[in-house]
């Protein structure tokens, strides 16, 4: 089973954490549900980008990214080229390496 290894993230997951997860899984879900409250202002539809991530480790494992999850991430803040949206990232066979920005531009957390 792949794993999911989030570096430590001041508020979300101070100590880091590491997921054990299925093939297929969506990261922004498995995430929340495991108590890692990433941001996700549109409700993972691929429509703001409030869960935007690194993934310093396994990012050619993925599926490229969409034509419009590219266009929502040129709006993110703290792009660089390993950015993805949470709520777009299938995991295949690869352990991720995976960084929370410190900032997203949702102006008002929502409380998820």
């Amino acid at each position: 089973m792949p794993k999911l290894i989030f570096l430590p993230h001041e508020e979300l997951c101070p100590e880091g954490e590491v997921l054990e997860v299925e093939k297929g899984s969506n990261l922004c879900r498995v995430a929340l549900l495991r108590g890692i409250d990433i941001e996700h202002a549109c409700e993972m539809s691929c429509a703001c980008t409030t869960c935007h991530v690194h993934i310093r480790e396994g990012l050619d494992s993925l599926a490229p990214a969409t034509d419009d999850e590219e266009d929502m991430l040129d709006k993110a803040w703290g792009l660089d080229p390993d950015s993805r949206l949470s709520c777009q990232v299938i995991v295949a066979d690869e352990d991720l390496t995976i960084e929370l920005p410190r900032y997203t531009i949702n102006m008002v957390s929502e409380g998820h």
